[in-house]
C-alpha cells in the first residue's frame, strides 16, 4: 500500500463526521486494525479497499492516491476546454475586475506559450509550467482552505505546510528554468543551446503578438506597481 492510502481514509471518515469506531463497525473490521490502517502500521488487503471505496463513494484509485478526481476520471489534452469556453464557471457576476485580470492572465500565458513553443525545449516548458502551476495552487489554497469546513480531501500536502512547499516548489522551477534559458544543464536537463535563447523587445512582442502584447505589458506595469516601482511617477 501506498503512502497516500492512510491519509486519504484518515480525511473521508473525518469529512463524514465519524468517529474511529463508527467507521470501523460500518467497514466490517476491528477500530484497532482501522487505527493501524489510518497510522500506515499495516497494510490492507484488496477486499479493504473495495469496501472503502463504496463506503466512501470514492474510486480505488482515488483512494490509492493515483487521481485528484474522486470518480477516478482522468483528462486528456483534448477533453480539457478551452479558458473562454460557454459555461457558469466562466460567468462573473458584479465586478469586472476578475474578468479583466483574467484576460490580462490568459492572454500573457499565451505569449509565454508561444515563446516556449519556439523553444522547443521539453524541459523548459516543465520548468515554467511547474512555476505557474504553484502560483495558481497558492492562489486557490488560499481561497479554498479560508472556510475551515470544506474538506482537504483534495490535497496530499497538510494546510500549514501547503504556503512553504509551494514556495519551495516555485522557487525551484524558477531557478531551473533560468539555468536551461543560460545554457546550463540541470538535473540531467538538456538547456537551450547557444544563440537559442528568443530575441525579444517591447517592438517584436506588438509586432508578433497585436492582440496579447497590450495585455503583457499591463500585467508587468501592475505587477511592478505592487513592487513599489510605479512607472508613471518614474
Amino acid at each position: 500500500m501506498n503512502s497516500h492510502f492512510p491519509r486519504i481514509i484518515t480525511l473521508l471518515r473525518k469529512e463524514r463526521g465519524l468517529s474511529q469506531k463508527k467507521a470501523a463497525e460500518a467497514l466490517g473490521i476491528s477500530q484497532a486494525l482501522l487505527s493501524h490502517y489510518e497510522k500506515g502500521i499495516r497494510e490492507c488487503g484488496l477486499d479493504f479497499v473495495v469496501r472503502a471505496a463504496d463506503f466512501y463513494n470514492v474510486s480505488s484509485d482515488y483512494l490509492l492516491g493515483r487521481t485528484p478526481d474522486r470518480t477516478g476520471a482522468t483528462i486528456t489534452v483534448e477533453e480539457i476546454p478551452e479558458p473562454d469556453a460557454a459555461g457558469k464557471e466562466n460567468r462573473f457576476r458584479g465586478s469586472l475586475l476578475p474578468t479583466l485580470n483574467k484576460k490580462l492572465i490568459a492572454n500573457s500565458l499565451n505569449i509565454i506559450y508561444d515563446i516556449l513553443q519556439g523553444c522547443n525545449n521539453k524541459a523548459l516548458t516543465n520548468e515554467v509550467s511547474g512555476a505557474l502551476n504553484a502560483a495558481v495552487y497558492k492562489a486557490f489554497r488560499i481561497l479554498y482552505s479560508a472556510n475551515p469546513k470544506n474538506p482537504q480531501g483534495l490535497f496530499a500536502v497538510p494546510a500549514r505546510l501547503s504556503g512553504g512547499m509551494a514556495n519551495a516548489a516555485q522557487d525551484i522551477a524558477e531557478a531551473n528554468a533560468a539555468c536551461l534559458m543560460a545554457g546550463e544543464d540541470v538535473d540531467g536537463m538538456e538547456a537551450l543551446g547557444k544563440n537559442e535563447a528568443p530575441a525579444l523587445s517591447p517592438e517584436t512582442l506588438a509586432e508578433r503578438y497585436p492582440l496579447f502584447a497590450n495585455s503583457l505589458f499591463n500585467l508587468i506595469q501592475n505587477t511592478e506597481g505592487r513592487m513599489g516601482k510605479d512607472r508613471k511617477k518614474a
